[in-house]
């Protein structure tokens, strides 16, 4: 019989005192999904029917008892599902499979890296300076601290094209690409998001931009998509009529995403349009997940989320229209403006 543990307490409906109770315990979960996706627990569960509990205890080499209480806590919030003493999959479940076209392993083992628990042990700085937590891990910051460290450098980058590939549906889903000639994705990474775009926009051409390292290192090929090495707050950027920044400035205080604005707008022509692409928060009412990606942002980056409002404050500065917010059926939104 699949478990009958009942589902997690919505934070909308709970009681003050469960409320306080549910959050101060958070990371009892996400530590134990960081372990799962550790170990590979997903790869070893059968498609077609359960998996013994003894029989993936085994395959760990971990204690049965141990790993049976792990599993059952993230089948009550619905990530596997128990059945008797075996563990059969879900759609989340799923998502944790190495084999999985649209895999989201690396991002529960991205967040179990020593630099995460680390950052947030020294949330405190940034209250007291409004500066980045992750300063007081790695002086030079993030990227710093990845630089130094490939191994945990790799996992991060498996886990931005992971959040990528499960956003970019919901993308295509809502904009039409197929009337530009020339798009530029300004930061795209492994180009994951700019390949779907063109498969979507068969008549479109690409340029993917981001720093010389990543672009040297690129396994990705398209015949209508031209890797372009830079940097962004310098530039050159490419000409097109269409440049997207997808999660890029989230990244980064006002003053540097101004300079990002303003690169990019000395390289585009009037009326090329701009897409913004992040977790856009809202004028109005609660948005918890957005404001906890905001914290991360503080703590990490020192970048931060932002509401509409803010984002027309930066883009009156840099030479671009007012926008528009487009919804999707992710936690992302677009913000679309024109260059002047």
């Amino acid at each position: 019989m699949i478990s009958t543990i009942a589902p997690p307490l919505s934070t909308s409906d709970a009681k003050p005192h469960d409320l306080i109770w549910t959050l101060s315990n958070a990371y009892v979960p996400a530590a134990c999904l960081t372990l799962a996706a550790e170990l590979g627990v997903a790869d070893q569960i059968d498609e077609e029917q359960p998996t013994a509990l003894e029989t993936l205890a085994e395959r760990h080499g971990v204690d049965p008892d141990a790993l049976d209480r792990v599993l059952s806590l993230l089948a009550a919030h619905g990530i596997f599902a128990r059945q008797g003493r075996a563990y059969a999959h879900t759609p989340a479940s799923r998502l944790l499979r190495s084999d999985h076209p649209r895999s989201a392993r690396a991002f529960p083992r991205m967040n179990g890296l020593p630099f995460v628990w680390q950052t947030f042990a020294h949330l405190d700085h940034s209250i007291r300076t409004g500066k980045p937590a992750i300063e007081m891990v790695d002086p030079g910051g993030l990227w710093a601290y990845l630089r130094d460290r490939p191994d945990e450098a790799q996992i991060f980058m498996q886990a931005m094209s992971a959040k990528a590939l499960g956003d970019v549906p919901a993308i295509l889903d809502r904009y039409d690409f197929q009337r530009f000639e020339r798009i530029a994705d300004v930061g795209g990474g492994r180009g994951h998001l700019l390949a779907a775009i063109l498969e979507s926009a068969p008549a479109s051409h690409g340029i993917l931009f981001d720093l010389p390292a990543v672009i040297e290192s690129l396994d990705i090929q398209h015949e209508r998509l031209t890797p372009w090495p830079g940097d962004f707050f310098v530039g050159p950027l490419p000409a097109a009529d269409c440049y997207v920044l997808m999660e890029i400035l989230h990244d980064w205080p006002d003053e540097q995403c101004i300079a990002i604005l303003r690169s990019l707008r000395a390289a585009c022509p009037s009326g090329a349009k701009l897409l913004v692409i992040e977790d856009i928060l809202s004028e109005r009412g609660r948005d918890a997940q957005g404001h906890n990606l905001d914290v991360l942002m503080l703590a990490v980056t020192g970048g931060r989320e932002r509401t509409p409002g803010e984002f027309d404050e930066l883009f009156n500065q840099t030479g671009f229209g007012p926008s528009r917010v487009i919804e999707t059926d992710s936690r992302l939104r677009l913000v679309e403006t024109t260059a002047r």
